[in-house]
C-alpha cells in the first residue's frame, strides 16, 4: 500500500508541476512575454510595484520565479530597495490564484481541458491561439494532477499514525509551520505544496486546524529561492532576498499571535475545507501585504540595517534625452551626446563582465550581461528617435552632420553590445561543456581582449573630449589588431591540425577571436567618426 500512495502522488505531483509550467507558458507567450519589461518600467510607487508583483506572479505561475527576477534586477542595479519589496509582496499575492483555482470542485473539466486545449495547441493557425491552447492544456493537466494526488492520498484515510502526526500540527502549530517550509523548500514551489494540503483535506485527511499551520509554512518555505539566488549578489540583491524572508517569517508570527481570531475569521469566508484553505493562503497575503505597505519605510529601514552597505541603481532607459530642448538643437545635441557616453559606458562594462565569464567561469554575470544588452538596445533606440526628431527642426549644416555622426555612434555601441553577449555566450558553452583550453590560449585570449578594451576605451575618451589625436591612434591600432587576430588565428588552427587542441574548445577560440576583431572595428568607426568632424 505504501508503494501504490507513494507512486500516485508523486504521479500526480508530476501532473500538477507539469500542468504550472505549460500553463504559465502559455500565458507568458500570449501575453507577449514582457513581464521582464513590466519590472523594469516600475515607477516608485508602491501600489504599482504590488499590482506588477501580482500580475507577474500569475504569468509565471510562481512566486519564487517572480522574486528570483527581482533579485536580479536589483542586483543588475535597474531596481532599487523599495520597488524590489513592493514586487515581492505582491508576487506573494499572485501564488495564491493557482490555489485558488484547485480549491474549486472542477475536477470534471480537467479531459475536457487536455482535449481542447491540445487541439488548439496542434491545429491553432494563428500563434495566439496556440499559445490559448498551451494555457488551457496546462489547466488541463493541473486539475489532472490534483485529482491524482487527491486519489492517491485517499488510503490515507485508515492509517493511525497519520493521524496522530496531523493532531500534532494542531495542537502544536510551530511543527506544522516547520513541516510546510521544509515541504514547500524542497519541491520550491509554495502553489504545489498549497495543492498538495487542499488534495489532503479534500479526502478528509486533514482538518483546517491542521491545514492552516501547513499552509502559513509554504510562505516560509517559497523564500528559500530568493535567498539562493541572493548568495554571492551585490547589497541590494541580498536586500531584495531578505525582504523576501522578513515578509513572510515578520506575517507568519504576526498570525500565530492572533491564531484563534484568524482561523474563526477564515471558517466564515467557506463552507468546504478546501475552500477555506486556499482563503486562508489568500488572507494571509492579502493582510500582510496591506501591514507591510502601512510601514513600507520602516521596513526599508529594516532591511537597510540587517544587510548594510551602499545601494545603487542604474537608472532603466536614458537620463539626457529632453524632449523639451529640442528646439535648441545645441543643448539637444548635447544631451544625445551625453547619453552617448552613458550607453559606450555600459557597453564597455559588458565587454569586461563576459570576458570574466569566458576566462573565469563566472557564470552569475550572465543574468547582469542579458539586462545591460536590453538597456543598450533600448538606448539605441532611444536616442535614434530623439535624433530623428531633432532633425526636423532648422539647424546648421555641422548640427546636421553631426547629428548623422551620432547616430552611426549609437550603432556601433549597440554592435559592441551584441558582440559583448557572443563572447558571454562562448563562456557559458566552455563552462557548462567543460571544454579544455590550454594555458597557452588563454594567455594569448587575455593579452588580445585587453588590447581590444584599451582600444575602446581610447575610442570613448577620444569621442568624449573630440581629441583628434588619440582618434589617429585608436585609427591605427585597428591594422595592428587586425593582424593579431589573423597570427593568432592560423597559430590556433596549426594547433587543432596537429591535435594539440581540443577541435571543440578550438571552434570557440577562433569564435571568440572574430568577436573580438568586431568589437576593435566598431571603435575604430567610433574614432573615424571624431575624425570627420
Amino acid at each position: 500500500m505504501f508503494w501504490e500512495i507513494a507512486f500516485t502522488t508523486l504521479g500526480g505531483l508530476g501532473l500538477f508541476l507539469f500542468g504550472i509550467q505549460i500553463m504559465a507558458s502559455g500565458m507568458q507567450k500570449a501575453a507577449g512575454d514582457r513581464f521582464r519589461r513590466i519590472l523594469e518600467v516600475l515607477t516608485n510607487k508602491p501600489i504599482l510595484g504590488v499590482l506588477t508583483g501580482i500580475m507577474v506572479t500569475i504569468l509565471v505561475q510562481s512566486s519564487s520565479t517572480a522574486s528570483v527576477m527581482v533579485v536580479g534586477f536589483a542586483n543588475a542595479g535597474l531596481m532599487n530597495l523599495s520597488q524590489a519589496i513592493s514586487v515581492i509582496i505582491g508576487a506573494n499575492i499572485g501564488t495564491t490564484v493557482t490555489a485558488q483555482l484547485v480549491s474549486f470542485e472542477i475536477w470534471v473539466i480537467a479531459l475536457p481541458a487536455i482535449g481542447i486545449g491540445s487541439l488548439l495547441n496542434f491545429f491553432g493557425r494563428r500563434r495566439f491561439q496556440r499559445y490559448i491552447g498551451q494555457t488551457i492544456l496546462g489547466i488541463g493537466l493541473l486539475f489532472l494532477g490534483m485529482t491524482t494526488m487527491s486519489s492517491g492520498m485517499s488510503p490515507l484515510r485508515d492509517l493511525d499514525q497519520f493521524h496522530d502526526i496531523l493532531l500534532q500540527f494542531s495542537r502544536y502549530p510551530v511543527l506544522g509551520i516547520l513541516a510546510g517550509a521544509v515541504f514547500t523548500a524542497l519541491i520550491q514551489s509554495s502553489s504545489a505544496a498549497t495543492g498538495v494540503i487542499i488534495a489532503l483535506t479534500t479526502q478528509d485527511l486533514i482538518p483546517f486546524d491542521s491545514a492552516v499551520p501547513l499552509i502559513l509554512g509554504t510562505n516560509v518555505g517559497t523564500s528559500v529561492t530568493a535567498i539562493l539566488a541572493g548568495i554571492g549578489a551585490n547589497v541590494a540583491a541580498r536586500r531584495a532576498a531578505a525582504a523576501h524572508v522578513v515578509f513572510n517569517v515578520v506575517g507568519v508570527i504576526l498570525v500565530l499571535l492572533f491564531l484563534a481570531p484568524f482561523t474563526s475569521l477564515i471558517v466564515e469566508t467557506a463552507v468546504t475545507v478546501p475552500r477555506q484553505v486556499a482563503n486562508t493562503h489568500t488572507a494571509f497575503n492579502v493582510l500582510n501585504t496591506l501591514f507591510f505597505l502601512v510601514f513600507l519605510r520602516y521596513f526599508n529601514r529594516l532591511i537597510c540595517y540587517i544587510i548594510p552597505g551602499k545601494d545603487e541603481k542604474v537608472d532603466f532607459g536614458p537620463k539626457y534625452l529632453d524632449p523639451r530642448i529640442l528646439k535648441t538643437p545645441a543643448v539637444a545635441i548635447g544631451g544625445a551626446k551625453q547619453e552617448l557616453l552613458r550607453m559606450a559606458g555600459i557597453a564597455r562594462e559588458m565587454l569586461y563582465e563576459s570576458m570574466q565569464v569566458f576566462l573565469k567561469n563566472d557564470l552569475k554575470k550572465i543574468k547582469h550581461i542579458d539586462q545591460m544588452e536590453e538597456l543598450v538596445d533600448g538606448l539605441e533606440k532611444e536616442i535614434n528617435v530623439y535624433l530623428s526628431e531633432l532633425s526636423q527642426h532648422s539647424m546648421s549644416q555641422q548640427q546636421t552632420k553631426l547629428i548623422g555622426h551620432l547616430m552611426s555612434a549609437a550603432n556601433d555601441l549597440e554592435r559592441i553590445g551584441d558582440h559583448s553577449e557572443n563572447i558571454m555566450q562562448l563562456g557559458e558553452m566552455k563552462a557548462e561543456e567543460r571544454l579544455p583550453f590550454s594555458e597557452t590560449a588563454l594567455q594569448e585570449i587575455t593579452i588580445f581582449s585587453d588590447k581590444v578594451t584599451g582600444m575602446l576605451e581610447s575610442a570613448i575618451g577620444a569621442f568624449k573630449n573630440d581629441d583628434k589625436e588619440t582618434a589617429s591612434k585608436v585609427v591605427l591600432e585597428d591594422n595592428e589588431i587586425d593582424a593579431q587576430e589573423k597570427h593568432l588565428r592560423n597559430e590556433h588552427i596549426d594547433r587543432i591540425n596537429t591535435k594539440k587542441c581540443y577541435p571543440a574548445a578550438g571552434v570557440i577560440y577562433l569564435d571568440l577571436l572574430s568577436n573580438l576583431e568586431r568589437v576593435a572595428d566598431h571603435a575604430k568607426n567610433i574614432a573615424e567618426l571624431v575624425l570627420e568632424e
